[in-house]
């Protein structure tokens, strides 16, 4: 028998309520997070790093390195996205408006909060329209999706590029592997306008 269970066996169902509702914490005095929904977790947690799971030997090895929040959360695009394709397309937007572009668009595998916090990073909100294809179906509705659970990304899409008049597509690119980036970027879409 367990010391708890034998304290309660002799306590009185009354002490026992009141030991239960010691325990529990009442809504009216919890302490709210200082993050929201939509909340950068980077910025709320700058200069913050965290120590990886780990054996003592590794630790050691490692001199008990520790690895900055801004490291783990990078956010949810990858290196290719952010720095190679859409910038094609941000640093050549010029080029896009001179043939009579009205629009480029940015659709990606993720919500639209992330979609908002990636162009807000690479400082291209106000020259590309970023749209979340939350569920993937805009992508899978295409044949553009892609399963990148090996990669640790779940469900995503081809590395892919479009450029469409009416709603008619004139030209598509789709790379051969989501990290390279030769078909795809602005470079090209601007020789098939």
């Amino acid at each position: 028998m367990s010391m708890a269970s034998l304290i309660l066996k002799r306590s009185s169902p009354y002490a026992i309520r009141s030991v239960i509702d010691s325990l529990r914490i009442p809504t009216s005095s919890r302490a709210y997070a200082s993050v929201a929904v939509g909340s950068d977790i980077v910025s709320a947690a700058q200069d913050v790093s965290l120590q990886k799971a780990r054996t003592w030997d590794e630790g050691v090895s490692s001199n008990f390195a520790t690895t900055p929040v801004k490291d783990i959360f990078k956010g949810a695009y990858t290196g290719v996205c952010s720095n190679q394709h859409v910038p094609s397309y941000k640093n050549n937007i010029d080029k896009f408006k001179a043939k009579g572009i009205d629009s480029v668009i940015c659709v990606a595998v993720n919500d639209p909060y992330v979609m908002n916090g990636w162009a807000e990073k690479l400082q291209a909100k106000d020259v590309i329209e970023f749209y979340g294809d939350f569920d993937g179906s805009f992508h899978k509705s295409l044949d553009l999706g892609k399963d990148l659970s090996a990669a640790l990304l779940g469900p995503r899409s081809e590395r892919w590029s479009a450029y469409v008049e009416d709603g008619r597509i004139k030209a598509l690119n789709v790379e051969e592997a989501p990290s390279k980036m030769k078909v795809s970027g602005g470079d090209v879409i601007l020789g098939q306008i």
